[in-house]
């Protein structure tokens, strides 16, 4: 069963969008370890509203924040502190798509990244980029990030308008595959992450 770990150049790159897309291609479970703000509307809720395989079931975060912020600050503000001891892998016999916080170097608490999440989960990694002035640098940055901890790294995908000259030359550098592309939408619904679930999923097993 494939164990994948989405994450992000920054923040607002697509995470959710992309997570979603990928657990309607392979009719994963998905899981969300931590959430910061949106607590009335959260990622699970958005995924879990934009899957509609009859499969896919939704993990329960393992910590839930009312600010908008960073997860240490955000569990600080509530006299909380997050222990990596505390995140333990949903049992499950399906694929599992984890979305994380943020880009690698987000803290949840004064000692541990999210990039140390993701070793001690054992996920391989999809990166997500988005095409953007500066993401050749801050995608390169990630994954080098990725390579010096040996994590693995599925692939990449990006998002926003097409930009060949930058995909192009962050695949080659990196020796990275392009897992697939998200295109500008005026919406996006169920449908819409169907269509793109269909196109990507044969490179994602």
């Amino acid at each position: 069963m494939k164990r994948y770990f989405v994450t992000g150049i920054g923040t607002d790159v697509g995470k959710t969008i992309v997570a979603a897309i990928i657990t309607e291609a392979l009719q994963a479970d998905y899981w969300k370890p931590v959430q910061s703000g949106s607590l009335d509307f959260s990622d699970t809720d958005r995924v879990k509203e934009l899957v509609t395989n009859p499969q896919s079931y939704f993990h329960p975060e393992t910590y839930r924040f009312q600010l908008p912020a960073s997860p240490h600050l955000s569990a600080a503000v509530e006299q909380v502190t997050i222990d990596s001891a505390n995140f333990i892998l949903p049992q499950t016999q399906n694929h599992l798509i984890i979305e994380g916080a943020g880009g690698l170097m987000v803290p949840l608490n004064n000692q541990f990244l999210i990039i140390d999440l993701i070793a001690q989960l054992q996920a391989e990694v999809i990166l997500v980029s988005q095409n953007y002035l500066g993401s050749i640098n801050h995608t390169l940055l990630s994954w080098q990030s990725l390579q010096q901890r040996k994590i693995p790294i599925k692939g990449i995908i990006f998002n926003g308008p097409p930009t060949s000259a930058s995909e192009d030359y962050i695949t080659t550098y990196a020796g990275v595959p392009k897992l697939g592309a998200l295109l500008p939408e005026t919406t996006i619904n169920a449908a819409v992450v169907k269509h793109y679930a269909e196109q990507w999923k044969p490179f994602l097993l």
